[in-house]
């Protein structure tokens, strides 16, 4: 009733702001900071327990203000305290999530995006396109206005390694 867009999940912009502009320019980005009209590949955590990301891997720093500044100023280290590199497939799969949250739909044509995960996110979708959430099309996902609320859980279908750690159940159970 305020004249704000739904941009993504639980972000909403007035139709002039520069996200909303992005969103319908297909440029809108999202990193673990949020939204961002900028795409960029690399972004910089800096200060304790902050993440990040070089689009080949991530690292997070350490979680206390003292194991950082240890790191830091007495060891003379980056002060990482975990990090992961992104496999091929990481990097497919998280193509695929980033275009759900930053433009409400992916597609995949060439046939290396035909993995067994793309697959099974699609398999776990069904019961949410039966619900009208989703629209699987071949080759394709698109998201529905009622399904922008459930956005976590549609990418949630594509994140692999939740997957592989998880027994099988609902896709909402943890969520909402």
């Amino acid at each position: 009733e305020m004249g704000y867009n739904e941009i993504g999940m639980d972000h909403f912009a007035l139709p002039h702001d520069s996200l909303n502009i992005a969103l319908e320019q297909c440029t809108l980005h999202r990193n673990f900071m949020g939204y961002t009209p900028y795409s960029t590949r690399l972004m910089i955590g800096l200060g304790a327990s902050a993440i990040g990301d070089t689009w080949d891997a991530f690292a997070q720093n350490e979680k206390t203000i003292a194991d950082y500044e240890r790191a830091v100023n007495e060891e003379k280290r980056l002060p990482i305290f975990r990090g992961h590199f992104l496999t091929t497939e990481d990097q497919l799969l998280r193509k695929h999530i980033l275009r759900l949250m930053t433009r409400f739909e992916t597609d995949w044509f060439w046939p290396e995006e035909q993995t067994d995960q793309l697959a099974h996110a699609i398999t776990r979708l069904e019961p949410l396109a039966a619900d009208g959430l989703v629209v699987l099309e071949p080759f394709r996902v698109r998201v529905t206005t009622e399904g922008r609320a459930f956005l976590r859980n549609i990418c949630m279908a594509f994140d692999a390694h939740y997957w592989r750690k998880q027994p099988e159940g609902k896709l909402f159970s943890q969520s909402v």
